[in-house]
């Protein structure tokens, strides 16, 4: 990993020489060095994994022992190799090499055989090695192991490869798949946390702890936290195999060295001799051990092997201290070979974690970069690869399973035994392919991570700017976008140089997901450390069993890689750390170059724990900075910025004070983000959204489209080289694969068409094929699916069939170029046992044309024509709605394409293509769009190529004073406004208008892929209801805004087409009397009843009591579901009568009463005119009318003669004072019957007043029963008296319930109403709460 000369020959300014060089487009000798660096933390990663790090992995898998027939086997690896991905044996091919581009068009995946070696001993006595395949592993593409490593550009291009291929991904099923890189704890540095939730682990726990991540070389981690108790104790606790373990930290001091108790003690108060309490507290931890009859070291480890032997899950002879040792081993500390190391670690944790409990340090912030580091894709490959009990150790399980199955064979064993058995074991193919496929960790240990999904994501080329960025990510992980805290989201001041504080998602990934920055490295190597203690003794370090010569209290720890090497005195301290610099940054001593230094000092107040920390692991953050004092690069890490004085600009510096400077301004920016032109005059936000928008552009993905086979594919036809860019836009070489088309811009509000975000295109720059594009779409089809089991399908055209004469070739296949439109033949195959074509006919509703069509195989080359790959070109040229950006967040949505000759012109006729409404502007502070336009301007003018590099210019150095400089001299204004003259009229336009040169992006979001129409469709089976989504023909969604809407608008009868007749309507039949849904059934057929089948209610066996009824299918599925769960929904009859056939009437569910009754006026006895009471028919009340309201003054009863009965005007009910509508404007009468409620509804529902008057009436009616029921009263008993009283108190509560016929007549209806009335001799009666409501009222005959 040099870092030297990286960014020594940084471009000063861009420029436009390559554009116009005599070898432009010809392919380098070398790839461009940039650009392969955007990669290098994956690649690098991933060929540490396979080569160093995969003999680590198979030293560390431990031996596998058990009994067979008596005998103690022994399996072990002992190496393992990855080859190079080649064919199968036996396959028909030219080269024996397989490539990336093969297999993306094949729709495989790139992998090669892992080889392991396996010794096997019998009773400890070896019996030989046997060289055994494992399966196959992806590989990455462009690594080592990759067949294009080392190519060179034409190389890369004769297979089928870009000439700039970068890497850094795996090819599963045809679909390039990149492993996230994770934002992990930092390894092997322990971290004081206080974390209230620990208060519930256990009695006597507190929220002071420490957690520590260990990480071994060969990359399996574990995670071990010590815990503080109330009574100054410490409890250790760590996860093995997903199950959480407790243990007393005494116990495991004690377990890991033979020291006795005095030893322990005085190790473990080393710097706190004078606190009194600290040395209480650790008597305390010994006590408890020896209170367990735990003296020696042997005593301890029998302790916890008899404990921990059944989750340790080793052979039954292993001994309780074997046990004990291997939990040690596994479990605690493990990124540290010997046990007194991970005595002397736990000793200074100890001190640490009771420094923090007693506050004398603060706790460190495990959100802060400081503490972090990242999970490399090679580091989560040899995880994967290697865990405990995992894949490699799982194939070595199988393999002793195969073998006690086959014991009841009596069979001596032997290599041929052994090998037969290793054959039977299962691969480990499937396991990589599903984690890379899916991006799901299935694992029994769980790696010690914190997540299992989200690990990989697809690397799609929708631009050559998103591509990129998939390698520069960093995610936090899945864990943390569910919390609701927004404290891992914060951007923090360590993150500076590291972390772009702009490029990051807005909405659900902010903060989350963020991208290294432009100069930050991963660190891949690892180095041996071997040698670093004895230098560290050389420079006045105290070794860790030694004794310095001041007191411990006036020492610092020195730390190196988490493991404690020493002490040393705090006056030589900084000279230890300046020395180790230089060495450093002068690559003397053995140092690598991405060492991290860090002194933490000592200070007045609480600060963080004081010591000499000294890192060299890989996966840590590493960004290059100038060292003032030496004059040279030098690599800092996250930890290390933290301690030392970084400047920015030469200004800054102050002599002894700094000692670091930035190589350049903007390290602190993305990739992305340095793309940006003058991103440090806008407002923040457009930043953020320009780094999303970049994403999204339509542009130039890559150059060998007919190579590739992506199921979808953009491209921008007539791209072209922005005139204002930063400099970093040529440092990678972003020229290949543009993104966008300069376009001349005018600040103008000319029509209402560019309102909100809305933006003009002229009309003839359309047509000259500004921001043309297209689509490529591939299918793949196998016949080989078609039908399963039948291998006689292949590609074939009758030509004689006139439907595809000229559509389809001989083979069967489209001629290139074809236009396809929709229902056109698309290929066409035959079935060579049967003779029978089938024509398979083009689908989609766009038209398209035939670009490319591969042939392709099976993997051992005999395949036969049975795979083709067709891809189509479908035109996607600018219409109105597409979305287009500029550079500076800046969207906008084409709202009309303007005729030429109606676009305002300049004085020197020349037409703007876009024109952008000034209100933009304001509110969004895009400044550095208007400074790119007066570039761009002077840029075409003078014929140069303007730097846009953030932080050129300053208040002292305007870019207002620059560019208005420079277009003055090209003889225009110095302000960037020019004199516009109408299109429409040619008058001049009284207003100067800003115009100029703005690099403009066309996004991928476009009309054609969203808009959507249906008529009528598929339906979901279940609801019953439309099914959703464009694909489908679906319904567009109606939802709850929607429907706020249509309330609003008072549009009920829409609404309730909307909602119900065109969603699921459904005619159902319900039981009247038990008011059940699922009851009603057709009645079995007989020979009498075969064609008039009755519906009978099964549970009240009666078919005159169904009625159908119209509701959202829906209900009755709810209905049916309810029903399984054992719930019974009863419907209520919403009509308040209910008419049966026996002549009687139910009311609302009450008992029956007889349909005819005889009234009684109250206050003047029978009426004048009709004599004696007389038979009246009780009309129904609807269910919105239930409560209606009876006012005073129409207490009377009206008579007639005839079968009306008697009459009586009613008013529509109130609500609280809100009045119903009770149908929405209609040109038409609406006969309505309307009826008072019983006394005790009019309690429910009206006021004080009215309560007492429905207690009058209810008491009226006591009074009137019997002359109300004269004949009931006499002619029936006790029962029949109770029965009449009972409905004539509910029907009759004042004997004047109303029988009414109103209408209600609404807007030019009312003239012809009342005309007629007139006529009629009606009387009308104006209801003063609806205004719009009249009311008809016979007059009486004199």
């Amino acid at each position: 990993m040099d870092f030297s000369s990286k960014w020594e020959d940084l471009q000063k300014g861009p420029s436009l020489k390559h554009l116009s060089e005599p070898g432009f487009g010809v392919p380098k000798e070398k790839q461009h060095a940039a650009m392969q660096d955007i990669t290098k933390a994956h690649t690098e990663s991933f060929d540490q994994a396979v080569t160093d790090g995969l003999s680590r992995v198979v030293q560390a898998i431990r031996p596998l022992e058990f009994t067979y027939m008596n005998d103690r086997v022994c399996l072990a690896f002992v190496d393992a190799t990855i080859m190079k991905p080649m064919v199968a044996k036996g396959t028909v091919c030219r080269d024996l090499r397989v490539f990336p581009a093969e297999c993306r068009a094949r729709k495989c995946s790139y992998r090669s055989k892992i080889v392991a070696d396996i010794s096997w001993s019998v009773n400890g006595v070896p019996k030989g090695i046997i060289k055994q395949s494992l399966g196959q592993i992806p590989i990455m593409v462009k690594s080592k192991l990759c067949n294009l490593h080392g190519l060179s550009p034409k190389d890369l291009i004769t297979h089928h490869e870009e000439a700039q291929e970068m890497g850094g991904y795996f090819i599963i099923n045809g679909i390039e798949k990149v492993i996230r890189m994770l934002i992990m704890p930092r390894r092997n540095y322990p971290m004081v946390l206080a974390r209230p939730k620990w208060k519930s682990r256990g009695q006597g726990y507190t929220q002071y702890g420490m957690s520590i991540h260990c990480v071994k070389e060969e990359h399996t981690a574990i995670n071990m936290n010590l815990h503080y108790l109330e009574n100054g104790t410490m409890m250790l606790n760590f996860i093995y195999n997903k199950e959480l373990f407790f243990l007393p930290l005494g116990f495991v001091l004690k377990a890991l060295v033979d020291f006795s108790d005095f030893q322990i003690y005085q190790e473990l108060i080393k710097g706190q001799e004078q606190n009194t309490f600290y040395k209480s507290c650790v008597a305390q931890m010994l006590r408890i051990v020896m209170e367990q009859g735990c003296i020696t070291r042997s005593q301890t480890l029998n302790y916890l092997g008899e404990r921990f032997r059944v989750k340790m899950q080793l052979p039954e002879w292993y001994t309780n201290e074997q046990v004990a040792e291997y939990l040690l081993e596994e479990c605690i500390c493990i990124h540290l070979k010997s046990n007194v190391e991970k005595f002397y670690l736990l000793c200074m944790m100890t001190r640490k974690l009771f420094t923090f409990a007693k506050q004398e340090c603060t706790d460190e912030n495990p959100d802060s970069l400081m503490s972090q580091e990242t999970l490399t894709p090679g580091q989560l490959y040899m995880r994967f690869l290697k865990a405990s009990n995992e894949r490699m150790a799982n194939w070595l399980v199988g393999v002793m399973l195969n073998m006690k199955k086959k014991r009841k064979v009596a069979e001596q064993l032997s290599s041929a035994v052994l090998l037969q058995m290793f054959q039977r074991s299962s691969e480990i193919t499937r396991a990589f392919e599903f984690l890379l496929a899916t991006g799901t960790l299935v694992s029994r240990s769980g790696l010690g991570m914190l997540q299992n999904s989200g690990l990989c994501v697809v690397a799609d080329k929708l631009n050559f700017i998103r591509y990129l960025s998939h390698f520069r990510c960093v995610h936090r992980g899945a864990a943390f976008a569910k919390m609701r805290t927004t404290t891992v989201r914060k951007l923090l001041p360590e993150s500076w140089g590291f972390l772009c504080p702009v490029h990051t998602p807005d909405g659900e990934p902010c903060g989350l997901m963020n991208h290294m920055t432009s100069s930050c490295e991963i660190v891949a190597q690892s180095w041996s450390t071997v040698s670093l203690p004895g230098l560290l003794c050389s420079l006045g370090v105290t070794p860790v069993d030694g004794t310095p010569s001041k007191a411990f209290s006036e020492c610092y720890v020195v730390l190196l890689d988490g493991n404690m090497v020493g002490w040393v005195e705090e006056e030589i301290a900084p000279l230890v750390a300046d020395s180790l610099r230089n060495f450093k940054v002068l690559r003397e001593k053995r140092i690598p170059p991405w060492t991290e230094i860090v002194l933490v000092p000592k200070t007045e107040k609480a600060s963080m724990y004081p010591g000499l920390y000294i890192f060299t692991t890989a996966c840590r953050m590493m960004r290059p900075v100038r060292n003032l004092a030496l004059g040279k690069e030098e690599l800092i890490g996250t930890f290390e910025q933290l301690y030392i004085n970084v400047g920015i600009m030469e200004d800054e510096i102050q002599p002894g004070v700094t000692t670091h400077q930035e190589l350049f301004p903007h390290t602190m920016l993305s990739v992305v983000a340095n793309f940006i032109p003058y991103s440090d005059h806008n407002q923040s936000p457009r930043n953020m959204y320009q780094c999303q928008m970049g994403k999204q552009t339509m542009g130039f993905p890559l150059q060998a489209y007919l190579e590739r086979s992506d199921n979808k594919l953009y491209r921008l036809q007539t791209p072209q080289s922005p005139l204002v860019r930063p400099v970093m836009y040529d440092h990678y070489n972003v020229d290949e694969y543009p993104i966008g088309t300069n376009a001349i811009v005018a600040v103008i509000s000319y029509t209402g068409y560019d309102m909100e975000d809305a933006m003009i295109v002229n009309k003839s720059s359309w047509e000259r094929g500004f921001a043309h594009g297209s689509i490529y779409k591939t299918e793949m089809v196998d016949l080989t699916e078609k039908m399963k089991g039948e291998d006689n399908l292949v590609f074939y055209a009758d030509l004689t069939d006139p439907k595809v004469c000229d559509k389809l070739d001989a083979d069967g296949l489209p001629h290139i170029g074809a236009r396809l439109s929709y229902g056109d033949p698309f290929y066409s195959y035959i079935n060579l046992n049967t003779g029978v074509t089938r024509v398979n006919y083009y689908k989609n509703q766009e038209s398209s044309v035939v670009d490319n069509i591969k042939v392709c195989s099976n993997d051992m080359g005999t395949g036969t024509f049975r795979r083709i790959c067709i891809t189509v070109r479908i035109p996607r040229n600018p219409t109105i709605g597409d979305k287009f950006a500029s550079r500076h967040g800046q969207k906008g949505i084409l709202s009309r394409l303007w005729p030429v000759e109606d676009m305002p012109f300049t004085e020197n006729g020349m037409t703007p293509d876009i024109l952008f409404n000034p209100h933009g502007f304001p509110s969004r502070m895009t400044i550095g769009m208007l400074i790119e336009s007066m570039a761009g301007k002077s840029a075409s003018m003078h014929g140069l190529c303007h730097d846009a590099t953030p932080f050129t210019f300053s208040e002292k150095n305007s870019a207002l004073e620059h560019f208005g400089e420079l277009l003055r001299e090209a003889g225009y204004n110095y302000y960037g406004t020019e004199r516009l003259y109408s299109g429409l009229s040619g008058l001049e336009l009284e207003a100067d208008i800003f115009i100029g040169v703005v690099y403009y992006q066309r996004l991928r979001h476009m009309v054609s892929d969203k808009f959507q129409v249906r008529t009528t469709g598929a339906r979901d089976k279940v609801t019953n209801q439309p099914v959703g989504g464009r694909n489908l023909q679906g319904g567009v969604r109606f939802g709850e805004m929607e429907r706020d809407a249509l309330l609003a608008h008072g549009t009920s009868f829409l609404l309730h087409d909307r909602l119900f007749n065109c969603s699921d309507r459904s005619e159902a039949e319900v039981c009247v009397t038990c008011g059940s849904l699922l009851s009603p059934l057709l009645e079995k057929p007989t020979m009498s009843t075969l064609r008039h089948r009755k519906t009978v209610c099964m549970l009240c066996g009666q078919s005159d009591t169904i009625d159908v009824i119209n509701v959202p299918y829906v209900f009755r599925y709810f209905v049916a579901e309810l029903a399984a769960m054992n719930i019974k929904v009863k419907l209520n009859d919403p009509r308040q009568v209910q008419h049966r056939s026996d002549g009687v009437v139910r009311l609302g569910g009450t008992r029956p009463v007889p349909r005819r009754a005889r009234v009684l006026d109250p206050h003047r006895g029978a009426h004048p005119c009709a004599g004696a009471p007389q038979d009246v028919r009780v009309q129904g009340v609807p269910h919105h009318h239930a409560a209606a309201r009876l006012h005073p003054q129409h207490r009377e009863a009206v008579a007639e003669d005839g079968e009306g009965g008697l009459l009586l005007r009613v008013v529509p009910p109130y609500h609280d004072g809100v009045k119903e509508r009770l149908a929405p404007r209609r040109r038409h009468l609406l006969p309505l019957r309307l009826a008072l409620a019983v006394g005790e509804q009019q309690q429910l529902v009206a006021g004080p007043q009215l309560r007492q008057q429905g207690a009058r009436l209810r008491a009226e009616a006591e009074q009137l029963q019997a002359a109300a029921f004269p004949d009931a009263v006499a002619r029936g008993g006790q029962r029949a008296r109770a029965r009449v009283r009972a409905h004539a108190r509910r029907l009759f509560p004042d004997a004047l319930q109303p029988v009414a016929h109103a209408h209600l007549v609404y807007g030019p209806a009312r003239r012809r109403v009342e005309a007629l009335a007139q006529q009629l001799g009606v009387e009308l009666v104006r209801d003063m709460a609806y205004g719009d409501v009249i009311e008809t009222r016979r007059c009486l005959p004199q």
